[in-house]
């Protein structure tokens, strides 16, 4: 029976902060509950252009969405396109930028950050802003509020596809750089959450996968080609043969591997094979 899919993407969370502080995931895979693989994000190693490139298995530079500048509609094939093509339901809590990506732009906050219509890429949507941030109000949507929104999606509206991104440790990292006891913090407290709702997400037969989009700097940056930025993990929680792959994995390979764990059919553009 195909698998409904859930995609949690935990925004500026490195590998090796991953591997050290994210205790519950890494007891999965100790256990044999979950495979993790090192992955290399694309370049640039910026939010906005990643979040399309975890969707459409594309690059940046084929896509066109090259900079957290210049947010617009896709133009791809995406994960939210292909599953509702193919008579799935959609939803996602999660930055508003992806609203922008895959629903419509620009983002109207009363017409668009909460969503519950059929028409749409992403039926059932939550979006959050974080505007204004300050250096003494950084803006953050807790990880307890989002969690609990995602929860609440599977519960009332069950989507096929459900993507759930957390802005926290991106947050933090660049306010107080990605070697901080804070950002190691945020990451295991993003991790404690995961922890309360897995079982809820299982129960309600969905494949979940965590992974993030780039990296941290110590300087609190991201967007460039070194290994603190561009390494990140890849869980996929359920998978038949558990602990660590040896392989280094291509983010090109996140949209097909949403797609193939779904049963459905993967569009030519996914160059990458999905992973094993």
């Amino acid at each position: 029976m195909a698998s409904k899919v859930m995609l949690v993407v935990i925004d500026g969370l490195g590998f090796q902060t991953a591997v050290e502080h994210c205790g519950f995931l890494e007891s999965l895979v100790l256990a044999g509950k979950a495979r993790r693989w090192k992955m290399a994000s694309v370049l640039p190693s910026l939010s906005v252009p990643i979040y399309e490139t975890l969707h459409s298995g594309v690059q940046p530079h084929d896509h066109g969405i090259t900079s957290n500048d210049n947010v617009r509609m896709t133009g791809t094939d995406h994960v939210f396109k292909v599953a509702r093509a193919q008579g799935r339901r959609t939803g996602a809590v999660a930055h508003f930028n992806f609203s922008e990506l895959f629903n419509r732009a620009p983002f109207d906050p009363i017409e668009d950050m909460e969503v519950n219509d059929e028409s749409r890429c992403v039926q059932y949507g939550r979006f959050y802003l974080q505007h204004g941030k300050t250096r003494f109000n950084i803006g953050l949507a807790s990880e307890a509020d989002l969690l609990n929104q995602a929860s609440i999606l599977v519960h009332r509206h069950a989507p096929d596809y459900l993507l759930l991104h957390s802005s926290g440790c991106d947050s933090v990292g660049h306010l107080y750089g990605g070697e901080s006891p804070e950002y190691k913090k945020q990451a295991w407290a993003t991790d404690d959450q995961i922890a309360q709702h897995l079982h809820r997400w299982q129960g309600a037969g969905y494949r979940v996968l965590v992974t993030a989009d780039h990296g941290m700097s110590a300087f609190g940056h991201h967007g460039g080609n070194t290994d603190d930025v561009r390494m990140v993990a890849f869980y996929d929680i359920g998978h038949p043969k558990g602990g660590a792959a040896p392989e280094l994995a291509d983010q090109l390979s996140v949209a097909p591997t949403i797609l193939d764990r779904m049963g459905l059919k993967i569009p030519k553009a996914m160059t990458a094979p999905p992973l094993p």
